[in-house]
């Protein structure tokens, strides 16, 4: 990823200190987060045999960290406009850091679920956070715009670390191995902070006078509890059929929730959620896009891991490897997006890069899952021309969701754009699962993509 543009900023101590190293240890912190989400994938089935979990158990202790995380950001994203940027996000990172060193040493499923969600917890209020000093690291317009350029990017990066390193780390030594990754990186940002990110204050549009609020407690409740319901919900539908108790009592609970949480917003002096954030196009595309490229990019990891180790009879390591020119193909692509996005404009970019990602998802779904068809043509072209499109997407819709976001803002940005990609593989993925065969979910999926690149040329 390029991160040309970045210049230096002075430190508490008033010596230089280059913005690029902050950006570094940011986008490190980001990366690890969605790496996280995404390493319990391939582990799954030897937790489940060490602990005796059935289908139930499984799905969720695969979901309870997305939960707790997409439920919890627009909370964060507030708290960290509202307290100095730098100190949440430390306090996001030793909840984040605890958790991660109790999940390896659990001795059992209750352990282990909780170290999940307390994971959550911390990264709902490190991924708002680490947008908000990112926003004091480069105040300038210009920079900043290239910085998110670059950002947008690195969590399709991590999640395809995720899904490539867990299958290694767990064919070489234990499931539990893959909660180094985090802690290690938790340990490594705690101990960096303070020398390369700025002593951030509170947000001018929270401090002055007569302009501090109450947190709007009230919203912050039904927004957690309507989206963490909601996807709870959606997720139950992998081992339950839609018309179950199992899945409408929470699914609507959930609606519910979210159609009161809208109501409050509209009348309260200082809401979690402002509705004029939503209220420009341009940024709704770029979210819509953010969550439509993170569930594409999802099911497919999902879909064809288990696809070539149930019906191809591949081994964890050799399935991880078959996403290597995945990873390469989504380095090279984002490495070009800053560029891109400077000559051509965020929107034309996201355009180019769905369409791309559309004829990727269009390939897998005719020959992806054909048991015959050899690796050469069978998958590669997909699994290169996916991510080439997802890491453009990702660029472009980044900066669309985030230009023109006051500095107080920043954290409310942060947490709404990590909702969308949070949110967007839990509604879709469990959306397309509905419609029948793993080709089917993605021909669908092609069609979204491409239905969506038509409106961001109509709109740019």
């Amino acid at each position: 990823m390029a991160t040309t543009g970045l210049r230096e900023r002075p430190g508490a101590t008033g010596r230089p200190r280059p913005a690029r190293h902050g950006f570094l240890l940011l986008g490190a912190v980001q990366m690890t987060l969605i790496f996280t989400l995404a390493s319990l994938a391939v582990p799954l089935p030897r937790i489940g045999a060490e602990f005796r979990l059935d289908r139930a158990e499984l799905i969720l202790l695969s979901a309870a960290y997305g939960l707790t995380f997409a439920g919890l950001l627009l909370l964060g994203g507030r708290l960290a406009d509202r307290s100095a940027g730098r100190r949440a996000l430390t306090a996001g990172l030793l909840v984040f850091g605890a958790a991660s060193a109790l999940a390896p040493l659990a001795p059992g499923y209750g352990t282990l679920l909780a170290a999940r969600f307390g994971q959550g917890v911390g990264a709902a209020l490190v991924a708002p956070a680490a947008m908000a000093v990112l926003r004091a690291l480069h105040p300038e317009p210009a920079a900043y715009g290239r910085a998110m350029a670059t950002w947008g990017g690195l969590s399709v990066l991590g999640a395809t670390a995720g899904n490539l390193l867990s299958g290694v780390v767990v064919a070489a030594t234990s499931w539990r191995a893959t909660f180094a990754v985090p802690l290690a990186v938790t340990a490594t940002a705690l101990l960096l902070a303070p020398r390369l990110l700025p002593a951030t204050e509170p947000s001018a549009g929270h401090t002055a006078p007569g302009a501090r609020r109450a947190l709007d407690l009230p919203g912050a409740l039904l927004a957690t509890a309507g989206i963490t319901l909601a996807s709870y919900g959606l997720v139950l539908t992998d081992a339950h059929p839609w018309g179950s108790a199992p899945v409408l009592v929470p699914l609507l609970a959930g609606l519910v929730l979210l159609a009161a949480f809208g109501a409050v917003e509209r009348r309260t002096p200082d809401p979690l959620l402002p509705p004029d954030f939503l209220r420009d196009g341009r940024r709704v595309l770029g979210l819509a896009a953010i969550g439509l490229t993170a569930a594409g990019t999802a099911t497919v990891f999902v879909l064809l891991s288990l696809a070539l180790q149930q019906r191809r009879g591949w081994s964890a390591l050799l399935t991880s490897g078959a996403f290597v020119p995945f990873a390469v193909a989504l380095l090279g692509s984002g490495r070009l997006a800053g560029p891109l996005i400077g000559r051509y404009g965020p929107g034309r970019v996201t355009a180019a890069g769905l369409g791309t990602a559309a004829a990727g998802l269009a390939l897998l779904a005719a020959t992806g899952f054909d048991t015959s068809a050899p690796y050469a043509y069978g998958l590669l072209p997909g699994l290169v021309l996916l991510p080439a499109g997802g890491a453009l997407s990702f660029a472009g819709a980044a900066v669309l969701a985030t230009d023109g976001v006051p500095a107080h803002r920043a954290g409310l940005a942060g947490g709404v754009l990590n909702t969308a990609m949070e949110l967007g593989p839990t509604v879709l993925f469990a959306a397309l699962l509905t419609l029948g065969g793993d080709a089917v979910s993605l021909a669908a999926a092609a069609v979204l993509f491409t239905v969506l690149a038509a409106a961001m040329i109509r709109t740019h």
